[in-house]
């Protein structure tokens, strides 16, 4: 059980970095106006949506993963048992 929290917890930690790094580099407008959900800038180029994608993507692999080893996979070895049993 202690192994489904840690993989949970370390895609949770790593994803979530990640997704805090390119949301500074991107949707940071100064350094005293620090938000991490402020609006993403206009006129960006290829890469730039690229990694707007994919941190929107690190946030959703961050959210499915800790909810599949913290929520799903347990849940199903308890109902696998369950059925065993009867």
């Amino acid at each position: 059980m202690a192994d489904e929290f840690m993989k949970g917890f370390a895609i949770l930690t790593t994803s979530m970095l990640g997704w805090m790094v390119i949301a500074g580099w991107y949707n940071t407008p100064s350094f005293t106006e620090s938000q991490l959900s402020g609006p993403a800038p206009e006129n960006l180029q290829m890469l730039d949506q690229l990694a707007l994608t994919f941190k929107t993507g690190l946030l959703w692999f961050a959210l499915l993963g800790a909810l599949t080893f913290w929520v799903l996979i347990p849940a199903g070895r308890e109902l696998r048992k369950a059925m065993a049993t009867e």
